[in-house]
């Protein structure tokens, strides 16, 4: 094994262990135990959560791609 892909080897395992090591920190965070002042909201049907999560980012990519898409065919029109 070469030097090379030995120090990529390491640095991916370090990072992976940074990463580990982050979530496992943050596990308080999903206590069920309630702090002071903590008022959560009512939660969101499924319909609600795909909506948000899945059908506005897909939405807003495909703008995104069209509009790139539309102006890269201008461009290509202008010089050619």
């Amino acid at each position: 094994m070469s030097n090379k892909v030995k120090k990529n080897a390491v640095r991916a395992g370090t990072i992976t262990a940074g990463t580990a090591l982050m979530l496992l920190m943050s596990s308080p965070a999903f206590a069920l135990a309630r702090d002071d002042g903590d008022d959560p909201g009512p939660g969101l049907s499924v319909i609600q959560t795909l909506g948000l999560y899945v059908a506005v980012p897909l939405v807003l990519f495909l703008i995104i791609a069209g509009l790139v898409t539309v102006s890269a065919r201008k461009q290509a029109k202008a010089k050619g």
